[in-house]
């Protein structure tokens, strides 16, 4: 192997290898979770063991979103801090979904005529089920778990 090739493997193999060393993290910088940042059942557990980390949270669920009121029958509404969208297909009857499209992981934006609309490209989810209703996504949106007690939906 002559000396320039050489040197261009070691360069390489000390770039992958630092590379890794500063995505990878040993000590638990208060994410929770294991080393792949992947929360773990431990942590799911000590999390809905601690209520009231935030002001609206409460031992029924976590943060408040909205009142019930607050969202409309055969629509919904995008909370874009926590990228979550609820909707309430049928009266009293409230789902909740992840806010980031499928497609390009942009945020939904509105909720209208039935379906969960993304500005990025078009893509339309059901309010029911998200499903695609049109695309470019071809996949649905993710559940997200929801509280709903005493007129009030909590995140959780």
């Amino acid at each position: 192997m002559n000396a320039r090739r050489r040197t261009v493997l070691t360069a390489g193999a000390a770039g992958a290898a630092a590379l890794v060393t500063g995505c990878g993290s040993s000590g638990d910088e208060g994410g929770g979770g294991d080393a792949s940042g992947t929360p773990t059942a431990s942590d799911a557990a000590s999390d809905a063991a601690s209520p009231g980390t935030s002001p609206d949270a409460s031992p029924g669920g976590g943060q408040q979103l909205a009142a019930t009121g607050d969202i409309p029958v055969g629509g919904g509404t995008v909370f874009k801090e926590q990228k979550v969208v609820v909707t309430q297909p049928e009266e009293g009857e409230f789902k909740a979904f992840s806010a980031v499209c499928t497609h390009a992981q942009c945020l939904v934006s509105t909720v209208s005529d039935g379906t969960i609309n993304c500005p990025c490209h078009g893509s339309k989810f059901s309010i029911t089920d998200a499903a695609v209703e049109a695309g470019p996504a071809t996949r649905p949106l993710p559940a997200e778990q929801i509280t709903v007690s005493g007129g009030a939906i909590r995140l959780g």
